[in-house]
């Protein structure tokens, strides 16, 4: 099963399935980085963001369901547009 990480940036939220030595790497790849949280696997990155954002459209399990899925590496989470 993949690893994934959480990753923070100042305009969007990414699941991203790319190995990363450490949170200093991401950083260095996200001029806008924030913060991120990982490894994980899919079920704990998706529990975890259930219980985080209320307004994820498709669920976080479809959305995480969707990267591991497919051959992306890094998926934008999306959001509802009104809330």
């Amino acid at each position: 099963m993949s690893e994934l990480h959480i990753i923070f940036t100042r305009e969007e939220v990414l699941v991203s399935r790319k190995r990363y030595a450490s949170w200093r790497e991401i950083q260095d790849e996200y001029n806008d980085y924030m913060a991120s949280l990982g490894p994980w696997e899919g079920a704990s990155v998706a529990s975890w963001l259930d219980e985080e954002y209320d307004d994820l459209v498709p669920s976080a399990q479809v959305q995480v369901e969707s990267l591991l899925s497919s051959e992306q590496i890094v998926r934008r989470l999306s959001f509802a547009q009104n809330k």
